[in-house]
Order: structure tokens, then sequence, then C-alpha cells
């Protein structure tokens, strides 16, 4: 008996006899049929025998992979709460598991058991030692811990894990399947993701842009097809960016983009808007095609205003009293 798989976006259905899989092709033909003698998968409408009446089979030949390409990273559904301060709670099927930074938790069921891992944890790599090795370096070029912490659903039935966003802002949901697998962000931005995702490094390949980008020469780069959750400071705004498209952009504003849109540095006007314009000597200059995603307040930003405010640094003592000092004494600022 014939044996049927079809596939849709990525997902297999099979094995189906005969009759199902015409039956299936009817209802839905927007995809790709396989059975023995094929040598690749086919668009199901070119296949005569899922509208037309049966002929022989050829050659046997093994199954290729499904079109796209195996799943690599688990599937797993989640939801954001909060406005200012939020975090991410992410639903578990059982022997399901997400990936964080270290400290990035904020609570778990108890069927979720952690682990921490040396590396980026995604489990794509090989597993000896250079390999682990080899990725925990990468983590360290950018700044991060040399481990990340792997949170597995041990139980039978569904369960959940919550990561907290590090200072106010938003936390940004990103599908990698659906952007071409590949998104590159800023050293400090990644929260999170669907274990299989792999946590690597990005390099400016320019020098100037390396050094007055404002993300340095080596950024973030998350591949895979599963989902990913990064953080960004402020309001986010998504912007999509057409073939030669150019948006000026704060160089602390960016948090990630697409592999495809070029990143560059452009000085900003003349000497007297460089020196006395607060937005520094360069600003950033994203060309499309492709997706950006840009934050209204970089955390560098929002402690250098901290630190001004200090008083140690001479910023405003007593929230504006005229008592000053004497004032916070009294209120019990100060006790």
């Amino acid at each position: 008996m014939t044996q049927w798989f079809l596939s849709y976006d990525g997902k297999q259905i099979g094995p189906l006899d005969q009759a199902q899989a015409a039956a299936q092709a009817l209802s839905n033909p927007n995809g790709f049929a396989w059975r023995e003698g094929f040598a690749q998968w086919q668009p199901i409408n070119a296949v005569s025998e899922l509208t037309a009446p049966q002929v022989p089979q050829a050659f046997q030949a093994p199954m290729p992979p499904p079109v796209g390409g195996l799943r690599r990273s688990d599937e797993i559904d989640f939801k954001i709460v909060g406005t200012e301060m939020q975090f991410v709670e992410i639903e578990l099927d059982p022997g399901e598991s997400a990936l964080a930074e270290a400290g990035a938790m904020m609570y778990k069921d108890s069927r979720v058991e952690m682990q921490t891992v040396f590396g980026d944890g995604s489990g794509t790599g090989g597993s000896g030692f250079m390999d682990k090795l080899l990725g925990a370096g990468k983590r360290l070029l950018t700044g991060e811990s040399l481990f990340m912490t792997v949170f597995t659903n041990k139980g039978q039935t569904k369960a959940h894990a919550a990561f907290g966003a590090p200072y106010p802002g938003n936390i940004i949901p990103v599908h990698l399947k659906e952007i071409g697998g590949t998104l590159i962000c800023q050293k400090d931005s990644f929260l999170c993701a669907a274990k299989g995702v792999s946590v690597g490094i990005f390099f400016q390949k320019k020098i100037l842009t390396g050094l007055f980008g404002g993300e340095g020469f080596i950024m973030q780069k998350l591949d895979g097809d599963g989902m990913v959750f990064m953080h960004a400071g402020g309001t986010v705004v998504e912007r999509v960016l057409q073939a030669g498209e150019i948006l000026h952009v704060d160089t602390g504003c960016i948090v990630a983009l697409e592999p495809n849109v070029q990143f560059d540095i452009q000085q900003a006007g003349g000497i007297k808007s460089a020196l006395f314009g607060g937005e520094g000597l360069f600003f950033a200059t994203l060309q499309g095609p492709g997706k950006v995603w840009l934050q209204s307040l970089p955390f560098s930003r929002l402690a250098g205003r901290m630190l001004q405010a200090a008083p140690q640094r001479g910023g405003s003592k007593g929230e504006g009293s005229l008592l000053g000092a004497l004032g916070g004494f009294i209120d019990g600022d100060n006790s």
C-alpha cells in the first residue's frame, strides 16, 4: 500500500493512504507531497496521483527531510505580562525546554527543572568540550556570562516558567523562522528563547561602525527556527525598511535588525551640532530592505541621568526642598 507524507509550512502529516492523502490534498493543495519513489518533495498541485487515478510507483528511495529543514527548536507558547516592567511566561509541554540568561528567572512550576550549562545552551552544536568552550567563548566576547540556564518540563502535564526584564521597558517576541532564521541584536538585549536557538556573535566589519556605532565591534547573533525574547528600554518601535530606504537613528536606540539591513554610521551635522547638539559625533544609518527594532530609552541613557542626579555628583538634594539636606533629615530620608 502506498504511504503518502504531506508537508505544510514545515509541519509533516503522515503516513497517509491514497484516499486520505487525496482528501487532504483536495482540502488544502498549498503544500508538498512525498511517497516512495520521489527523490524530493513535490508541490501537491503537480502530483497527478492526488488529482487523478493512481499510476504505478517508481523505484524506492529514502524520504528526504521535510520542506524547510528539520525543526531544531522546541515549539513553545507564551504570554507577556505587564506594561512598564514586563515579564514573559513560557508554557512548556512535557519534555520541552527554554533557555535564559543567568538570573533572568522570575518563577517556575515545581515540575520545571533547572540546569546550568556551559556555553549558549542551544544543544545544536557538538557535545565535545571544545565545542562547549567555543560557545562559552562567544558569550564571553559579547560581555555575557559563560553559563546559561535551561528550564525543562519533567512532568506529565504542561508547566510554566517566567522570566523578568532587568529594567523598565518592553519585551520583544520574535519567531526566527518567520524572518529567515537569523537576527542581529545588541549585546545585552537577549532575555530567553526556546531551546535549540543558538546565541552567537556578530562582528562589525567596518572599523568606524565598530568604534562609533554604539554597539562596539561585537553584537549578538540569534540563529534557529524558534521563539526568542529580547528586552528593550522605554517604548519599542518596529520599522520595516524598503529597499534603499535609509533611517537615521541614535546609536544607542538600536535593539535588533535583520542581517540584510546595512548598518553604518554618519557624522551628525557640522562641528557645532556635533559638539553642542547633545547627540554625539555620529548617528547610525540603517538601510533596507529589512526590519529593525528601536528603543526610546537605552539603558546607558537612563543610567547616565541617574548618575547625574546622584547627590555625590552634585545632583538634586532634598527633592527640591529649600531646606536641602536638613529637609531630608526631618522627613526621614537620611535616617
